[in-house]
């Protein structure tokens, strides 16, 4: 069947025939060919089955373990839930429990409840009672968290190749011989576009640790390691949130010269900032796409006139309800892990408009926001943690497509000093994972129903708070938000 695990392996099968001396995989320090892939994913099928492993976090860095771990998961069928490196030790517990993991891949198993096994690479734990999955799941990928608890997403086997067949044929007229994982192999879309797109196509896919690549934490990064990794690798392709995309734009006076396709999206990305990338020859490409779609949906592509987000890719279908919600069809996800079944069509949440065969995004109908790095926040969480200190009365969080998240704080009592707030806004911060974490903050008057801030029952105007604070809120931003690219 075209776009499965099965084709998959196919195309392998011929790349190790036709060119077995090629590299399929390569972390910078090791390397390992068409011909040398086969055995060693055989060899990691059979560590799973001996160790009785069934569903598997893997919590590695990126690197060829990582690749060759979920290669083995994939060919087998069992269920694969990578970890992203960001989540706090609480959000790691909820994972294991919601999914009813029955062993581990990575640091931290201990602390988990995992235990050693003879296999040095995996730990394994008893579950006497399995939570349901929905059926024919083999992945579960969890969304950065809106708030404290992740929504695990389920999708089944074919949905990921069906994307990354659909992305090949894309890039192919290009000639990539070799894509640079520039985001956490965790993240769904690098797991696509940056593992399987390559090896379906023939080409090497480039893994060094995020470290490698200029990442500190989920919400530093490093724009002089990134480039001197693009110098050691010489991609053709890769994939970039907005924020790096910016960060490198600015570090570097052109595009290195091996880029021949650079697809951005995980946040909202301004025009201007596409334009200023494309003027020093970054040869950016903007999509859109969710976890519950498997990745991509739509794409710009090369040769084409860039419009909005670009043309749903081949296996996806696209409709506008009346209201304007984007809702997507072709490769979606089975349901959320402990929730009823999903549809045939997947109500996206985000309101767009058509723009000739375009899709152009208008806006998100929740109050969530993405930050630079491609993090989903629920405000509220951020608020609650920051109201839960005696010293803060309000508070309203906001990280929009920024590098580091902003709070307006309304002090308890108005004699409180700046080191009495600071120290406040510490403390919640330390319950936090660091993309929810507040960067900046700035005391304000007190919202209120008088001044239009509140409502009657307490709840926040943001538009309202919103429009009051708008210069401090969005300064430091430059490029003025077009669109949205969950």
């Amino acid at each position: 069947m075209p776009g499965s695990p099965e084709a998959l392996l196919e195309r392998l099968a011929r790349h190790a025939t036709d060119g077995p001396e090629r590299p399929a995989l390569d972390d910078g320090h090791r390397r390992v060919t068409f011909a040398e892939l086969p055995a060693e994913v055989e060899a990691r099928r059979q560590r799973l089955a001996a160790a009785g492993a069934e569903r598997v976090a893997l919590a590695l860095d990126n690197g060829i373990d990582w690749a060759l771990w979920d290669l083995a998961l994939l060919r087998d069928g069992r269920v694969a839930v990578p970890v992203p490196a960001f989540f706090s030790d609480a959000q790691r517990r909820h994972l294991v429990a919601s999914a009813g993991l029955d062993a581990w891949i990575g640091p931290g198993a201990e602390a988990l409840g995992f235990s050693a096994t003879p296999d040095p690479s995996i730990a394994t734990r008893r579950v006497a009672s399995r939570p349901a999955l929905h059926a024919g799941t083999t992945r579960i990928t969890f969304t950065s968290g809106t708030s404290g608890t992740p929504k695990g997403v389920c999708l089944d086997g074919l949905a990921p190749l069906t994307v990354a067949e659909s992305l090949a044929t894309v890039v192919e007229p290009l000639g990539i011989e070799r894509h640079l994982a520039m985001l956490p192999l965790a993240t769904l879309l690098e797991n696509i576009g940056g593992l399987y797109v390559p090896l379906w196509l023939g080409a090497t896919a480039c893994l060094p640790a995020v470290a490698e690549l200029g990442w500190q934490g989920a919400s530093g990064f490093d724009p002089r390691r990134a480039l001197a990794a693009l110098e050691a690798f010489r991609p053709h392709s890769l994939i970039l949130v907005p924020q790096l995309l910016q960060a490198l734009v600015a570090a570097s006076p052109e595009a290195p010269e091996s880029l021949r396709f650079v697809a951005v999206g995980g946040a909202r990305v301004a025009a201007t900032l596409l334009e200023s990338a494309r003027d020093v020859g970054w040869p950016v490409f903007e999509g859109y796409g969710l976890s519950e779609c498997a990745s991509v949906v739509c794409l710009n592509r090369p040769g084409e006139a860039a419009g909005g987000v670009g043309r749903p890719l081949p296996h996806a279908r696209v409709r506008l309800a009346a209201d304007g919600e984007v809702q997507v069809r072709g490769a979606t996800m089975l349901g959320y892990l402990g929730e009823p079944a999903a549809g045939d069509w997947h109500p996206s949440g985000d309101l767009g408009h058509w723009a000739g065969e375009a899709l152009a995004l208008d806006g998100r109908r929740r109050e969530v926001f993405i930050t630079a790095y491609g993090r989903n926040v629920d405000p509220q969480w951020v608020e609650g943690e920051l109201c839960a200190r005696p010293a803060i009365a309000q508070a309203l969080a906001f990280g929009e497509a920024l590098a580091g998240n902003r709070a307006l704080i309304v002090p308890a009592a108005p004699d409180l000093d700046d080191d009495r707030l600071a120290a406040a806004v510490a403390a919640a911060n330390a319950g936090l994972p660091d993309y929810a974490r507040v960067q900046e903050w700035r005391r304000c008057a007190p919202f209120t129903p008088e001044n239009h801030q509140l409502t009657a029952n307490g709840r926040l105007r943001r538009d309202a708070i919103h429009g009051r604070y708008r210069d401090w809120l969005l300064a430091g931003r430059p490029h003025p938000a077009q669109g949205v690219t969950p």
